[in-house]
């Protein structure tokens, strides 16, 4: 059950970290890096689905000699242990980041979010604002949508949806270029992303993570995504900054304009040549303005 993943030799130019472990409550390892200087403020990077926190790897390198850098990868995810019979859940993943950041006496973040970690992040935000100062919102949602993409959709379904995810490993394959548009990922690049999900027994939170997307009441994850949702007002005074892929397959213009919404003060970038990806597909631009944003504290 415990990931035996490692980092090649190739690899250690683009992630030339040392990850660290935590216990879950739930009895899971789970890894994460903790660069930067050793203060009670941090930078709180969180990862969604397929990635872990390879994603983040330009910004840990910008922002770590002046600001501590804490990225999990979830529980299934990236360098993480991958057990069968974990509860992957929004719910579970919004605890396990709770007792993390408790578990390393973190008194002020700023939080970056991506993906499916919008409602993992802020999930955590919302159970202890006192704790946020700033954020970064990068192609992602924290709160129930109408409509989901078709080639995400055939994922859920029974037995085809497992299949092609855990199978043919056609969710974090694809992804590799379905969410990049300005450039392609080098050879290199695209082993770091697909490097945990090599088979299908370590492919299965990837499966869990679009299993748990909630479409209608009923779903079980739907009463936390709009308890997350609830509590985003919250933070209407808190400085934000939303960086926008404009190609998003997936998180398209309606999740941006919805972000406008809730966050009406935040400072916009839209990079309408970006995709999914926005933080490697448009590195030369992203990294520099979250770096202004967040360099110091």
């Amino acid at each position: 059950m415990v990931s035996d993943v490692q980092i090649p030799a190739a690899l250690k130019g683009e992630y030339p970290f040392t990850p660290k472990s935590f216990r879950t409550a739930s009895g899971a390892r789970l890894s994460f890096l903790d660069e930067g200087p050793r203060t009670n403020s941090a930078v709180l990077m969180v990862h969604g689905n397929p990635t872990w926190s390879f994603y983040y790897r330009g910004l840990v390198k910008a922002l770590a000699p002046e600001r501590r850098c804490v990225v999990p990868d979830h529980v299934g995810m990236g360098l993480s242990e991958k057990p069968e019979d974990y509860p992957y859940t929004l719910a579970t993943r919004i605890a396990d980041l709770e007792a993390l950041v408790a578990s390393l006496g973190l008194t002020e973040i700023d939080l970056v979010v991506h993906d499916w970690g919008g409602a993992i992040g802020f999930g955590f935000a919302g159970r202890n604002p006192g704790l946020i100062r700033r954020m970064v919102i990068l192609n992602t949602a924290a709160f129930p949508a109408p409509h989901i993409p078709a080639r995400i959709s055939a994922c859920r379904l029974p037995v085809l949806g497992p299949l092609l995810v855990r199978g043919l490993n056609g969710f974090a394959g694809p992804a590799t270029w379905m969410a990049m548009h300005r450039r392609k990922l080098s050879a290199v690049e695209k082993q770091g992303y697909l490097l945990p999900y090599d088979s299908w027994q370590h492919r299965v939170a990837v499966n869990a993570f679009v299993r748990d997307i909630p479409m209608q009441a009923s779903h079980p994850t739907w009463t936390t995504l709009t308890e997350v949702e609830r509590g985003l007002a919250q933070f209407r005074d808190r400085t934000a900054l939303v960086i926008w892929g404009g190609r998003d397959f997936c998180f398209h213009d309606a999740f941006l304009r919805r972000w406008q919404e809730i966050f009406p003060t935040a400072k916009v970038h839209r990079l309408a040549d970006a995709g999914h990806y926005v933080l490697d597909d448009a590195r030369e631009e992203v990294v520099p303005l979250v770096q202004a944003f967040l360099g110091s504290d």
